[in-house]
């Protein structure tokens, strides 16, 4: 993974990003409360598994050399501004440790697999489809 300096253009980019993640995940996780409920995290499965996978295609696309590739302020900007703030493994913890505290041990359970299943599924699959895209040029 490229290696993001400490310059006022990284920095910047970082906030920039971050501050658009943050609205993103705040904006998903609602959205899907409002429609489902919140008595389980769904918002924030959601949210880690989405953009886990977002993580895998933008892994797979910028160190390819593809559009963006090589290019610390891409990285900076996307990778760990919005995908960072975007991702939410804060919440996660804390969702995962009241629903332990609330003796609701299968949903925490379900939850923690859930999560790292499909949020390392969706990286994975992710990056492995968008490197065989970018290698047939399709």
């Amino acid at each position: 993974m490229p290696v993001v300096g400490l310059n006022p253009s990284s920095l910047t980019l970082i906030l920039l990003g971050g501050a658009l993640g943050g609205l993103l995940r705040y904006w998903m996780t609602a959205w899907i409360s409002s429609r489902i409920g919140d008595t389980f995290p769904w918002g924030t499965l959601v949210v880690n598994v989405s953009g886990a996978s977002l993580i895998g295609v933008a892994a797979a696309w910028m160190l390819s050399g593809g559009p963006g590739g090589g290019q610390i302020n891409a990285w900076a900007w996307l990778v760990v501004g919005i995908l960072g703030s975007y991702t939410t493994v804060s919440s996660f913890s804390l969702q995962t440790l009241i629903l332990l505290r609330g003796s609701r041990l299968p949903q925490a359970f379900f939850n923690i697999f859930l999560s790292v299943f499909l949020c390392l599924g969706g990286a994975a699959l992710a990056y492995t489809v968008t490197g065989y895209v970018l290698a047939r040029g399709i």
